[in-house]
């Protein structure tokens, strides 16, 4: 495995309500909170800790689903079959990595599109950060002056959007087959890959899945919302009808919510990893971010994944274990550095 490494010298309002407190299998303590409200609708995050009063660095997980499914979980009886049904198979389990290094975990729900659009989603976010460096750390003992932001494709995606977007600032990223390019051809235009076009989904059939009100849980293998995703990719329309801006303007008011255009030296060292066959989310999409991190002078680590799809489906396992091992390495470098 080839690493590229360089190394160079909305505010809302904020609840921390608690919903819900339990133990996970693996001993430390889950608490469900509310950390915003918006329009009555209350968004959640799952706060994961060692049962004491220490403060702690954290990980802020930020799910994928293209903006429009998933949710917060991490350790659902469904993700915990999943992995079991996959022993010896190259896996990250970032619960088990934080408990090991005893670091605080926060997965956070955002509001879904097409319902809400970009700009309210990433004021989500936003508030999430708000949240956590106030409220949140006074309760939950976090350091945030020690947060590293993780997430796979849109959470990809929305990791990359905390490098230019959010206070606190991370101390670093790690964005997985993520995206930093919004008005580029591959979201702009229809997806030629096979596997997005064995169904044509009509308007009619991608409407019925449409929540008709703000929705930020959905989990995609149940509720139908795939086919809004497959109908967008079919005729190019993800770009426009997540965004929801008007397409003669759409570059000028799409820009500032782009990081490939916000990349700055005051952006957070990033780890990128990427299959080089992502029919998804192009490989390409980590070159062009990799390319903005060495003219500002950001370090960076870009980790290939020699034939992975998206979600590293096909890829060198041995790279991948690899890889996985490096972000270890690199959250816990910024994690603990004082």
């Amino acid at each position: 495995m080839k690493a590229i490494w360089v190394r160079v010298s909305v505010i809302g309002l904020i609840l921390a309500t608690c919903s819900a407190v339990a133990s996970t299998e693996s001993g430390i303590q889950k608490t469900t909170v509310a950390y915003r409200k918006a329009d009555g609708h209350e968004i959640l995050a799952d706060v994961y800790r060692p049962k004491d009063s220490s403060v702690r660095p954290v990980i802020m997980y930020i799910h994928g689903g293209a903006l429009i499914m998933g949710n917060r979980e991490l350790d659902s009886p469904q993700i915990r079959a999943r992995r079991a049904s996959r022993p010896g198979s190259p896996d990250f389990d970032v619960l088990e990595f934080a408990e090991k290094k005893g670091y605080a975990v926060v997965s956070i729900d955002y509001r879904l599109a097409p319902e809400t659009k970009l700009p309210a989603i990433v004021s989500d976010v936003e508030a999430a950060f708000i949240w956590l460096g106030g409220e949140g750390a006074k309760r939950f003992y976090f350091d945030p002056a020690r947060i590293v932001v993780l997430g796979g494709s849109a959470g990809g995606y929305l990791t990359l959007v905390t490098g230019f977007r959010v206070k606190p600032k991370p101390r670093a990223l790690v964005a997985l087959y993520g995206y930093g390019d919004l008005s580029a051809d591959w979201y702009a235009k229809p997806n030629p890959y096979p596997y997005y076009n064995q169904q044509k989904i009509t308007r009619e059939e991608m409407m019925q899945q449409t929540a008709g009100t703000a929705l930020s849980n959905s989990d995609y293998e149940k509720d139908g919302r795939l086919k809004i995703y497959m109908y967008y990719r079919q005729n190019g329309l993800w770009s426009q009808e997540v965004s929801g801006f008007n397409p003669e303007s759409f570059a000028r008011e799409i820009a500032p919510y782009e990081p490939v255009k916000n990349v700055t030296r005051e952006y957070p060292p990033t780890l990128l990893i990427h299959g080089t066959q992502d029919s998804d989310v192009p490989f390409e999409e980590s070159l062009k971010m990799s390319a903005q991190f060495r003219q500002h002078g950001v370090p960076y680590i870009l980790l290939p994944i020699d034939k992975g799809e998206h979600g590293f489906v096909g890829g060198n396992e041995t790279e991948l274990k690899e890889a996985y091992k490096t972000m270890e390495e690199f959250m816990t470098r910024y994690l603990e550095a004082q």
